[in-house]
């Protein structure tokens, strides 16, 4: 009798491992899938990758001069596709991926646990791809005129400097920079979710608030081109987001006062 119970407690134990598998089999399966038709269009998304930087260099180029990315390595262009192909991919599933997470774990969540769940989630690809098109269209522009004005011209007694980018160092930076902004602007999702079980508060944020500052800087520094220019980019929104952070906190303790203050007037009736 004392068997068949412990068998009995492991079960739910086993479905829960039966049901991970199956959510992380359609993971793979759907990332393979999108890596395949991402390779199909590998060159087209590495060209639109390289856009910024085209554009660029065709504000700057001068009559006769020819702008080119190079490699030097017989395998380099292939397999910056392919990684091309796996980025664009696992980007095109990450909606997929945070379905699959959800389907996971709502069974096991009360109701008022799933409508608080439910909505960052839906804002954690938004913040993504805000914090990435930021890179796109203003960081790496920007970033870009200020390296490329070291270039010089020749001269007597002088050899030029120009630029000549190989493929997958271009490849490296735009992704380092994408990612690295996408991650960061989803600081509010995280403080957010902390505030909600306790862990961070609205008053604690704001009183470290100094810190946050200097810890965002060097993470600017670590994370973008080592410019003033794009670390201002980065650190300023991080900041903003703080205090965004520091914001809905306050919002989640007051609306969490006032359910305690109801479920104990209702205790009390």
């Amino acid at each position: 009798m004392a068997e068949n119970s412990i068998d009995a407690s492991k079960m739910p134990l086993l479905d829960h491992l039966i049901e991970l598998r199956k959510r992380l089999l359609i993971c793979v399966v759907l990332l393979l899938v999108a890596f395949l038709l991402c390779f199909a269009f590998a060159e087209n998304i590495f060209e639109f990758l390289t856009q910024p930087l085209a554009d660029v260099l065709k504000a700057q180029e001068s009559s006769g001069q020819v702008r080119r990315l190079i490699f030097t390595d017989l395998t380099e262009v292939f397999f910056t596709y392919v990684k091309v192909a796996f980025f664009a991919g696992a980007f095109l599933c990450v909606p997929v991926f945070l379905t699959q997470i959800w389907l996971f774990i709502a069974p096991g969540l009360y109701e008022n646990e799933k409508t608080a769940i439910a909505p960052f989630l839906i804002a954690t690809p938004i913040l993504f791809f805000i914090g990435g098109a930021l890179v796109y269209y203003v960081i790496f522009p920007v970033a870009s005129e200020f390296f490329i004005s070291f270039e010089k011209t020749a001269t007597e007694g002088t050899l030029a400097i120009e630029l000549e980018t190989k493929v997958d160092q271009y490849l490296s930076l735009i992704m380092k920079l994408i990612f690295a902004f996408g991650i960061c602007f989803e600081l509010p999702v995280l403080m957010t979710l902390m505030a909600r079980v306790g862990i961070a508060t609205s008053a604690g944020m704001a009183a470290k608030r100094k810190y946050a500052i200097v810890g965002v800087f060097i993470v600017a520094a670590i994370f973008t081109p080592p410019d003033p220019i794009s670390q201002l980019l980065l650190a300023i929104p991080i900041i903003l987001l703080y205090e965004v952070s520091i914001l809905l906190a306050r919002l989640v303790e007051k609306k969490r006062a006032e359910q305690e203050a109801s479920e104990d007037s209702d205790g009390s009736a």
